[in-house]
């Protein structure tokens, strides 16, 4: 059986629990599950990105309290905890620490809320840059960035999903 045959024959609360590792929104999940059954590896994709769009704010503030801030690491041995400490490999270093955890500060005073970015493949300073350049957004633009990192956060682990189906 291939990863879509999987996917598709998955019990619903098991897939569930798999895809709340990749986006903590309800409606994200229950949305990728009730679209089965998938014909391929890229019609799952397609629909996640589509939750993903579909999010209200109030989605992605549920997603984002189920993210550590950038630099910390999640604890635990979940699947999206395992995750997240891979994503955020680069941005756990110990060299510029005191930045990053200055500029998360001022983000979360302003924002309200984690600031969120697609790490993977980021080195620290990178990922401290594009947080100190977002601090200079007026909060409907940043919801608009947030809303997006969330959605390719969730991709690339929908993505490790399927490939451990596989």
């Amino acid at each position: 059986m291939d990863a879509v045959e999987v996917f598709n024959s998955l019990p619903a609360v098991r897939l569930g629990a798999d895809l709340k590792a990749c986006c903590a929104a309800p409606t994200w999940g229950a949305t990728v599950l009730a679209h089965r059954p998938y014909r391929d590896r890229a019609a799952i994709l397609a629909a996640a990105d589509q939750a993903s769009r579909a999010l209200s704010w109030e989605g992605v503030l549920t997603s984002l309290a189920a993210h550590p801030r950038i630099g910390e690491r999640a604890a635990g041995d979940s699947r999206e905890a395992v995750w997240s400490r891979s994503e955020q490999s680069a941005a756990a270093e110990t060299s510029g620490k005191a930045e990053l955890i200055e500029v998360n500060k001022a983000y979360e005073e302003k924002f309200g809320h984690v600031f969120l970015i697609f790490a993977s493949g980021r080195g620290q300073q990178e990922i401290v840059a594009a947080a100190r350049e977002r601090l200079g957004n007026d909060p409907e633009t940043e919801r608009a960035i947030v809303s997006d990192e969330l959605r390719k956060i969730a991709r690339l682990r929908l993505e490790r999903l399927l490939d451990a189906l596989a």
